[in-house]
């Protein structure tokens, strides 16, 4: 067996970045075992990359030990231990490329974000499907001699519940087919509006187990009022840690989600998730991995001509808060049921 070669991955932020990563790098393990990577991230996300063979985590402090300049010279420090003979660069920001000037390594590339392109998709000057994030992020391995191919992917079995997790799902979990929905998103824009939802859960909890995502006290107080107000309806939210609800989602028959993290994290565990986009769009490259287009529930463009208003949803008009109000509650009941 070859010798070891070290690769050093850079993907701080956000969330559903960061869960976009999972799948790219399971093909790259699978192709080339013969690969050790280290992923540099936030100490979070590590249960992400839990499964994944010959790969570790390294926890950046950015807010604490491994703030600022002086901060990332020691966190390079820290990592030229490692000798890399290869660092990829997914996320391409000030701090990863001030990182590089310290990191002792011969061979640097780093994701093309394809700014220019966003740019023309938002000014409306070119809506056409751009290259997705995952390509995006394989073509990064594939400048440095490693080829992937996304098209037929694998993905992590179920995971068996834990005691603790089945006391909290209850009974409905095992008798009937489980709907996972994630409400919120960073950015108001970019959310269903909330009686649409409601609606939603009220139509679905009839015939299915619903599981409720989010996170925070505000969050938790609207999901908790969803589980008070309707049968067969459970609020995760502020229970669990990362790795709990992580193995819930794997469990799940479905999962209805924003364009937000809990879209990216259900998609790199092989779970089907109907995504509804407001201000946003797939075409900017950031629909969930593997999922069939027609999974994704679009706001009418013919009522909101502007959309994309931008690539992560934080610019918009007042006019288009709730643009994915444009799509009928019936319409994300009747698809989630036709994929059921």
């Amino acid at each position: 067996m070859p010798k070891q070669k070290n690769i050093l991955v850079i993907r701080l932020s956000a969330m559903g970045d960061v869960a976009m990563t999972v799948p790219v790098l399971r093909a790259l393990t699978q192709k080339y075992p013969e690969l050790k990577i280290t992923v540099l991230t936030r100490a979070f996300f590590k249960p992400f990359l839990r499964d994944l063979e010959n790969v570790e985590v390294f926890s950046a402090d950015v807010k604490g030990d491994h703030k600022g300049i002086f901060g990332l010279f020691k966190l390079a420090k820290e990592l030229n231990k490692k000798q890399f003979l290869f660092v990829a660069d997914l996320h391409n920001v000030l701090r990863s490329k001030i990182l590089k000037k310290f990191i002792k390594c011969k061979h640097f590339i780093s994701v093309d974000k394809g700014r220019k392109e966003k740019g023309l998709l938002t000014s409306g000057k070119a809506f056409r499907q751009l290259k997705t994030t995952h390509q995006r992020y394989a073509d990064v391995f594939e400048g440095l001699g490693f080829k992937i191919d996304l098209a037929n992917p694998t993905f992590p079995k179920r995971v068996k519940l834990s005691d603790k997790l089945l006391n909290v799902l209850g009974e409905q979990h095992t008798t009937k087919k489980s709907i996972g929905i994630a409400p919120f998103a960073a950015h108001e824009g970019k959310m269903y509006p909330l009686s649409s939802m409601k609606n939603v859960i009220e139509s679905l909890s009839k015939n299915y187990t619903i599981i409720l995502f989010g996170g925070g006290k505000y969050e938790s107080e609207i999901l908790n009022g969803y589980q008070n107000s309707f049968d067969n309806t459970i609020n995760l939210a502020g229970k669990l840690s990362l790795d709990e609800e992580m193995d819930v989602i794997s469990n799940l028959d479905v999962m209805l989600s924003m364009d937000s993290g809990n879209a990216h994290i259900a998609a790199m565990l092989g779970i089907k998730v109907i995504t509804i986009w407001g201000v946003t769009h797939p075409y900017a490259g950031f629909a969930p991995f593997n999922q069939p287009e027609h999974y994704g529930l679009m706001a009418d463009r013919n009522i909101f001509p502007l959309i994309p208003t931008s690539v992560y949803g934080n610019k918009y008009p007042e006019t288009y808060k709730e643009a994915s109000g444009s799509i009928s509650a019936e319409a994300v009941v009747n698809k989630i049921e036709s994929v059921l």
